[in-house]
Parts: C-alpha cells; sequence; structure tokens
C-alpha cells in the first residue's frame, strides 16, 4: 500500500497534532478554541497514510482553522511546505465555505494570490487581506 495525501475533518485525539503543526508555522491559536473549531467541524487536517486510512494512523501533515468565512490558520509541516498541501487546504475550505477571508503577513502574499484571492492591504500594519 501506499502512501496518499487527503483533507478532512480533524478529530479531537488528533488536537496535539494540530497544535503540533500550528505551533511550528510560529501561528498563535487558543488550544481552548481549537479544540471548539475541531468540535464544530471547522478544522481541516492534511492528512497522509495508508491507502483507505485511519484517522488512528494518519499522519497530520497540514491544518487549516476556519471561524465562519475566515481562514483563522492554514499551516503544513516545515518539511512538507512546497507541494501542494497548503492549497489542497484551502480548496477543500473553498467546498465547504461560498467565501473565504484570509488575513496575512507579505512573506506569503504569492501563496494567496496564486489560490485566486483578491488582495488589499488590512487595516493592521504590515498586513494584507484576501477574499475569494
Amino acid at each position: 500500500m501506499t502512501d496518499r495525501i487527503r483533507v478532512r475533518e480533524a478529530t479531537v485525539p488528533e488536537l496535539p497534532d494540530v497544535l503540533n503543526v500550528v505551533d511550528g508555522a510560529v501561528l498563535a491559536v487558543d488550544t481552548g478554541r481549537l479544540r471548539s473549531a475541531i468540535d464544530r467541524g471547522d478544522v481541516l487536517v492534511a492528512v497522509a497514510g495508508e491507502t483507505g486510512g485511519d484517522p488512528e494512523t494518519d499522519r497530520v501533515l497540514g491544518a487549516l482553522v476556519l471561524a465562519g468565512e475566515e481562514i483563522t490558520a492554514v499551516a503544513v509541516r516545515q518539511r512538507r511546505r512546497n507541494q501542494g498541501i497548503g492549497t489542497m487546504l484551502v480548496e477543500a475550505a473553498a467546498e465547504r465555505r461560498a467565501r473565504l477571508v484570509a488575513t496575512f503577513d507579505p512573506r506569503v502574499r504569492s501563496f494567496w494570490e496564486s489560490l485566486d484571492f483578491a488582495i488589499e492591504p488590512a487595516a493592521e500594519p504590515d498586513r494584507f487581506r484576501g477574499v475569494r
């Protein structure tokens, strides 16, 4: 059997893995709010595992957190970046929401532009806002 990457809703037992991925990307996420988001089905994970997959053995490679139409965090394990995983997560979120909004810093502007987000300066200095 081969590993394949797929996106699905996160499960509560994956909370430590999701926190690890988000922390590795130096993003601030409150653990209690993240747990609530998982309970609501608002956290998506990109996972790798045996074909057919098992949530107990899947490896979490990336995570995306939604709050309504807002993407509050999207992160991919450092060694798995630039492999399309972040794109997979955003596309999966777009299947769940008619409109998506993200606020981000200039370092990742090209990522959001590549996903057809309309970019404008955000209210905060040195930040941008993207809408799709």
